[in-house]
């Protein structure tokens, strides 16, 4: 099922790694036009999360208002998103086109071999990373200058799934903001229980990902969802106010015998 894609992205890594004459570097460089590629999608995906904060009231009074009534709490929510036109599913769209990426970049280390016709040549990234291949638990007590690098990919792999969601997190308060950095603790630590296993070029790659996500998020795109919360809320504010009025039935008048 992955092996046109595998195919695709070891081509396109061994084009890149044929200027850069480094894997991890050229790693580095399909994360960065990967990334550029996507802007336009997390500028949207902002947008999205945006409005989804605004409408979120409106949501719940829907949900509470129809909790006896699922069948119509779900038509009432349809039509709620078709009248906003909004889709929940909006912001999600970036995290998955590059999950295939992920997974073809695992398979591909994993195999290498078979893609080099069973010879592979070093594998790195520069003396940093000597093998790319290797885990960070297969390296795990091979001494502190060996193996350190691959702990500091690991901890980087969690921490920077933590950071994101703290930084979210940052002007709530109460339940939903305690709630919110309890699921970033308990994801950051299955993310260090699965990086434990991963290649060290699918960590290298997430790693360089993810600190692009952190300071676009910071520098651009909460100065984007600042602004589509704006519009928002002045488009809510500005929208005809609909009364649901439930029209008692007329009885006929019962007419007089002659």
């Amino acid at each position: 099922m992955w092996d046109w894609i595998v195919n695709i992205l070891f081509e396109i890594l061994k084009l890149i790694q044929g200027f850069t004459v480094d894997w991890g570097l050229a790693i580095i460089i399909l994360v960065v036009i990967i990334r550029l590629l996507l802007t336009p999608l997390m500028v949207k995906s902002s947008k999205a999360t945006a409005r989804m904060q605004v409408l979120q009231p409106k949501l719940m009074e829907i949900q509470e208002r129809y909790a006896d009534d699922p069948q119509r709490q779900a038509e009432e929510m349809q039509k709620f998103y078709a009248e906003n036109q909004f889709s929940p599913l909006g912001g999600c769209l970036p995290l998955l086109i590059q999950m295939p990426i992920l997974v073809a970049l695992f398979t591909l280390l994993r195999d290498l071999p078979h893609y080099f016709g069973g010879e592979v040549s070093t594998f790195a990234f520069f003396n940093i990373l000597p093998d790319l291949t290797a885990t960070p638990g297969s390296m795990f007590g091979q001494g502190l200058a060996v193996s350190a690098p691959y702990m500091i990919a690991l901890l980087l792999f969690g921490l920077l799934m933590i950071i994101p969601q703290l930084y979210m997190s940052r002007n709530q308060t109460g339940a939903q903001a305690q709630t919110m950095r309890m699921t970033s603790v308990i994801m950051t630590i299955m993310m260090l229980w699965m990086g434990w296993g991963l290649p060290a070029g699918v960590l290298l790659y997430y790693d360089v990902s993810s600190t692009w996500q952190v300071v676009q998020q910071i520098f651009v795109t909460q100065k984007v969802i600042d602004k589509a919360k704006a519009e928002e809320e002045e488009r809510l504010a500005n929208a005809p106010i609909e009364v649901d009025v439930v029209r008692r039935e007329r009885k006929a008048r019962p007419h007089k015998k002659s």
